[in-house]
């Protein structure tokens, strides 16, 4: 019998909601999504994506959501626990591991987060700031921190284990008093630091830019090539094929899901927008700088945008930059216990261990493969896996593979294997509450959502443009 058969669950529906809104939120909305947006368009990518909430990620939420709470049981056990005796548990298995792998790479840019979040509060970055700003250095003094801090020997490491700590010590504590406790004080942390960013970028000078870029629409960019990049980010963004399942099992019977991943969603979007409306000011407002600059643009290009922009401002030019990483902290720490949760929940069924036990060996194993991961980027970059180091095949693995084909398991497991009355006694919390849509949401999870995952998968393997 699984923990979550056991009898683990959210105390209160909101620290559940909250918990699972931390789980989709992460540095794919406030670092991947103003980046696809800037390179898609601006208001026809967030209109795009919009739509594609709807019709791609809401459904797929709901189905991780009804597996979850209908077996009880954590993502590498649900399958088998609702399909016993088939191939199904495969499915759960993958998202279990996935999770975990994930988890390793993604640590390391956690970590670089919170280095950056220290050099913020030390005033580091000012002071390079006054040099740019004197001559005396040139731009490219950002790129060059950057490269020197992530090839550096050890410095990465020190930082990945403090970040390692941090998690761990949130999920020894439990689901009640470290999970739940840490979302209910985290996310709404988050928000309102968001706010209060968003307040102030509308005071730069080129709020007015950014504003229309996000919401003057441009029918030119509505491509194909650029519903398949929503279509993407939100399968990113919405933790889709990473074992949502598992936090649905500790969900409590007074949840209602069809609720819960509207909140979900509506969270993970308006966090999304705000950091587009936090970057974009920022970068409108100096000149040459781009919203499409890709990953290099929280770790490059903003902190040069925050100095440009605020260098004559000494106050504000060290609390800006402290309050963005911040928040990326914050977010991506939220998404990081959610994805050792899945692993530890999964080892601790599977192996027969205690929950602390459970824990400490995906810590210690995570931070092992950590490490590769950062030193692939430094003193071991010269090794490579089909043409990647270590960090860029796990994550091309992952992200291309592996979890399109979670997600796509998740799908076609309710809209193919469940029972209809299983699926609608989900969704209806036992019968009640009503929920009339199930004939399209069963179409949708049937038929169209899985020609759009084999569709992004098909054309992020080969390097097809649609555009």
């Amino acid at each position: 019998m699984s923990e979550s058969q056991g009898g683990l669950k959210f105390s209160t529906r909101i620290g559940g909601i909250l918990a699972a809104a931390g789980s989709a939120v992460g540095m794919g909305n406030i670092w991947r999504f103003p980046t696809q947006t800037g390179e898609n368009g601006g208001s026809a990518f967030l209109l795009v994506y919009l739509a594609v909430i709807f019709i791609f990620g809401i459904p797929l939420l709901l189905s991780e959501f009804i597996i979850g709470r209908r077996s009880r049981a954590n993502v590498g056990n649900a399958y088998s626990v609702l399909a016993p005796h088939s191939s199904w548990g495969i499915v759960g298995w993958a998202s279990a591991i996935v999770a975990f792998v994930i988890f390793c790479y993604y640590n390391v840019v956690v970590a670089w987060v919170l280095y950056y979040l220290w050099e913020s509060l030390n005033g580091s970055f000012q002071d390079i700031g006054r040099e740019v700003a004197s001559g005396a250095l040139s731009g490219e003094i950002y790129a060059q921190k950057f490269g020197d801090f992530i090839g550096h020997p050890w410095k990465p490491l020190v930082v990945l284990g403090l970040t390692m700590l941090v998690i761990h010590v949130i999920i020894v504590a439990g689901v009640k008093k470290g999970i739940e406790l840490a979302s209910r004080l985290l996310m709404p942390t988050l928000f309102f630091m968001m706010i209060l960013m968003v307040f102030f970028a509308f005071t730069m000078p080129g709020a007015g830019k950014a504003c229309e870029f996000l919401f003057s629409f441009n029918p030119d960019y509505l491509t194909p090539g650029v519903f398949l990049s929503a279509i993407g980010q939100c399968f990113y963004s919405f933790s889709i094929g990473m074992g949502l399942v598992t936090y649905a099992s500790y969900f409590p019977e007074s949840v209602r899901l069809n609720r819960t991943a509207f909140s979900v969603g509506f969270m993970d979007t308006a966090v999304a927008v705000m950091a587009g409306l936090i970057i974009f000011p920022a970068v409108f407002s100096v000149a040459n700088a781009s919203p499409a600059s890709g990953p290099g643009l929280v770790f490059v290009s903003l902190p040069n945008v925050f100095n440009s922009s605020l260098h004559d401002h000494a106050f504000l030019n060290w609390l800006i930059p402290v309050a963005f990483y911040f928040i990326l902290f914050v977010a991506a720490v939220t998404s990081a216990m959610f994805l050792h949760e899945v692993a530890t929940a999964f080892l601790s069924d599977k192996g027969g261990m205690s929950r602390r036990r459970a824990a400490t060996v995906i810590t210690l194993l995570g931070t092992a493969l950590g490490v590769v991961s950062s030193l692939s980027m430094g003193i071991w970059s010269d090794i490579h896996i089909f043409g990647m180091n270590f960090f860029e095949f796990l994550d091309y693995s992952t992200s291309r593979i592996v979890l399109p084909l979670t997600g796509l398991g998740a799908s076609l497991f309710v809209g193919w294997r469940m029972s209809r009355n299983d699926v609608l006694d989900e969704l209806t919390s036992g019968g009640t509450v009503r929920f009339i849509w199930l004939p399209v949401f069963l179409f949708l999870l049937r038929y169209v959502i899985p020609i759009l995952i084999m569709t992004v998968m098909i054309t992020q393997l080969f390097d097809i443009s649609l555009s």
